[in-house]
C-alpha cells in the first residue's frame, strides 16, 4: 500500500480516493438472508442494522447498525420495530458500519416504517 499525502492532491485526486475507499466500504462481505432488526443485549444496548435472524445462540453481527442510545414513541423494542419514532429530534442514534454482539437478549424484525423513522434519525454525536 502506497502512502500519499492527501494535503498534496488535487481536489479531483482526493474525489477519486474518496470514492476507491467507499468501493472498499461497498465490497465488505456480508452474509446472505439478512433483513433490518432491533436487536437489544444484555449490557451492550440496542441495535438497529441489518441481522442474520437464523444465528443460533446469544452472539451475533449487526451491519449497518445504529446504536439506539434514546428514542422517543416506542415504549419498548418490540413497539419500536413494529412502529418506529415520533419524534427524530429527541432521539440519540449513532452509526456503526458492524458490530459483533455477544448476549443478545432480543431480535425483533422491522417494519418498513420502522425502518424509514430509524433511518431518518440524524447521526448523533457529543462531538457536535
Amino acid at each position: 500500500m502506497v502512502k500519499k499525502d492527501l494535503n498534496k492532491l488535487t481536489f479531483s485526486e482526493l474525489q477519486l480516493e474518496v470514492a476507491n475507499l467507499t468501493k472498499v466500504k461497498d465490497n465488505v462481505k456480508k452474509p446472505k438472508g439478512l433483513i433490518y432488526c432491533i436487536v437489544r443485549t444484555y449490557s451492550a444496548g440496542v441495535f438497529a442494522g441489518m441481522f442474520d435472524r437464523r444465528t443460533k445462540g446469544k452472539e451475533g453481527t449487526v451491519y449497518e447498525a445504529r446504536r439506539l442510545w434514546k428514542w422517543s414513541g416506542a415504549l419498548d423494542c418490540s413497539q419500536l420495530a413494529m412502529k418506529g419514532i415520533d419524534n427524530p429530534s429527541d432521539c440519540k442514534f449513532s452509526n456503526v458500519s458492524e458490530v459483533d454482539l455477544k448476549e443478545i437478549i432480543e431480535v425483533s424484525p422491522c417494519t418498513e416504517e420502522s425502518k424509514k423513522s430509524i433511518g431518518g434519525v440524524p447521526e448523533w454525536s457529543k462531538l457536535a
